[in-house]
């Protein structure tokens, strides 16, 4: 699947590792309901960081159609609400 984080790039991630991000992303939907912005900051920073990490950078001049779309690192509390589903970022984990 492919992973686009907003202002960065591409990644390529296998679906199986979708519930490796599971947690983070449960963590991040009950923050953003909270209203807790510490919180917030930081687990949309560790939910980035893992899927860079188990993810596969595309080349830079590649363009695919993105599966999934993730904020980007500075994105506000707001705006990830708008981007939210009842599973949180990440449909179906």
């Amino acid at each position: 699947m492919i992973v686009r984080i907003m202002g960065e790039g591409q990644v390529r991630l296998a679906e199986s590792r979708l519930a490796d991000l599971n947690t983070l992303d449960e963590e991040l939907l009950a923050e953003v309901e909270k209203g807790d912005g510490p919180g917030f900051r930081a687990t949309l920073q560790a939910l980035l960081a893992k899927v860079r990490e188990l993810g596969e950078p595309l080349p830079d001049d590649a363009l695919e159609p993105s599966d999934l779309i993730l904020p980007s690192s500075d994105a506000t509390l707001d705006e990830v609400k708008e981007l939210l589903s009842d599973d949180g970022l990440i449909p179906g984990t």
